[in-house]
């Protein structure tokens, strides 16, 4: 077991499929920048700022394009990176009643620079009561291997910290809201626990993106609930060690954890 200190939603995502896979989601789709990114792509996590596939709606040319975006939105404001730096790592998740609901917030400037983050699955972690360290679980669709994650993004111009070199950083945040029965009795710890990303069935992924997308539909769909029956969680082995699972197996394959009680029960705060 591992311990993970009140690890927030969601900072860890899985993309285990070829770039050449998203056509057959979105016909149109073209890609701009990097056309193959060289990542290990089994386990991502949010704080290493890293590189990935973004789906997004061109402002200019209205084209659907695929662009390598970091992990953990860079305002379009911020003229000095490395004073931003512990901000940053609150940049990574945005909340969906923010976007619409708080007019103040950098979401609300941003809401209509809307994105979607392909995915094979996201993990979280549980903590049970007489526990020190948490499970990790793997969560998927369970009819749809490949799905999108909804998320905004923001272009800031700013110098290569090694050379100077003025640069356009294209940075993305996922969308989270409040949890279904499932990640409730999962992501149960925390300051933002009981939150999952906004999962979202293909159909409304595209609709996510489109052009004319009115206010009272935006809020529609990051007011959707994905429900339990359509997901799918499996315990794996821990996740954030450099060693290698015992078994030898992938990150992302199902580990059994002895003793492990039912999800909602060893809840350590509300037991």
């Amino acid at each position: 077991m591992e311990t993970v200190a009140g690890i927030p939603m969601c900072y860890d995502i899985s993309f285990t499929v070829k770039l050449k896979e998203l056509p057959a989601y979105f016909p149109d789709l073209e890609t701009t920048g990097q056309p193959e990114l060289d990542f290990d792509g089994t386990h991502i996590m949010g704080h290493s700022f890293n590189l990935h596939p973004i789906i997004y709606r061109d402002r200019e040319h209205h084209k659907l394009l695929l662009h390598p975006m970091e992990w953990g939105v860079i305002p379009f404001y911020v003229k000095d990176e490395r004073s931003f730096l512990r901000q940053r790592a609150s940049m990574l998740n945005t909340r969906s009643e923010r976007i619409l609901g708080d007019e103040k917030s950098y979401w609300y400037k941003i809401r209509s620079r809307r994105c979607l983050v392909p995915v094979t699955g996201i993990y979280e972690h549980r903590a049970i009561k007489g526990w020190k360290k948490k499970v990790p679980y793997f969560i998927r669709l369970k009819n749809q291997p490949l799905f999108f994650l909804p998320g905004l993004y923001s272009v800031a111009d700013l110098p290569d910290l090694e050379t100077g070199e003025m640069l356009k950083r294209w940075t993305f945040s996922l969308i989270t809201r409040d949890g279904n029965d499932l990640m409730k009795k999962i992501h149960n710890d925390g300051d933002n626990r009981g939150r999952m990303p906004l999962f979202l069935p293909l159909e409304l992924s595209k609709e996510f993106l489109e052009e004319d997308l009115s206010s009272e539909r935006y809020r529609d769909i990051l007011q959707y609930e994905m429900p339990e029956a359509g997901m799918e969680a499996i315990t794996v082995y821990t996740i954030r060690s450099a060693k290698p699972r015992p078994d030898g197996k992938g990150k992302n394959e199902y580990w059994e954890w002895e003793k492990l009680p039912a999800p909602g029960t060893g809840d350590p705060v509300l037991e």
